[in-house]
């Protein structure tokens, strides 16, 4: 991971992290406003629109540099094509975040949210010293668990009907891992 404290971004293998533009909203909008992401999602509204990724980019940066949340863009490192996002979350009375990521339908199953999620980690590690990370996915996602499990990220526990999503009950399996 090549982290860019001057330009709030992180690069890998493939990737560059990257905060969220007024810019990127119509594509966040195009690849959010898919009912496969909002399922497996928490907070996604379904149907997804412009003005939804208006207003949810407008805090990153501000979010960013109180260090309450870090909101990146995954883009593709040659062509910075938007391929989703990820998100980290830090919890300073504990010293712990909470990592939560969507890659655009189209671009799953190419290991672009591993490679995200595992250059996060190593930032929460080493740029945010935080002493644990976690993430949390709905029992119905397994392929998010896996993502998980790749990064070396530890079962913590399965929190049974916890949340209700389109009228049912959903499990919230949880992970983790510590900076040892």
């Amino acid at each position: 991971m090549g982290y860019v404290r001057e330009k709030f971004m992180i690069t890998t293998e493939r990737l560059t992290l990257r905060l969220f533009q007024t810019s990127d909203a119509a594509t966040v909008a195009k690849l959010c406003n898919n009912y496969n992401i909002y399922k497996s999602t928490l907070y996604l509204p379904y149907p997804y629109n412009l003005q939804d990724a208006l207003s949810w980019i407008e805090n990153h940066h501000v979010n960013f540099m109180r260090d309450f949340s870090y909101e990146f863009a995954i883009t593709n490192k040659e062509t910075g094509e938007l391929y989703g996002a990820i998100a980290l979350s830090n919890n300073t009375d504990f010293n712990q975040g909470e990592i939560a990521y969507w890659i655009g339908e189209e671009y799953w199953g190419k290991g672009y949210a591993t490679e995200a999620a595992q250059s996060i980690v190593q930032f929460a590690f080493e740029e945010k010293k935080m002493h644990k990370v976690f993430a949390r996915y709905f029992s119905s996602n397994p392929a998010s668990g896996k993502v998980m499990e790749k990064i070396g990220m530890k079962q913590e526990g399965i929190l049974k009907d916890h949340l209700i999503k389109d009228g049912k009950y959903e499990d919230l399996v949880y992970y983790g891992i510590i900076n040892e």
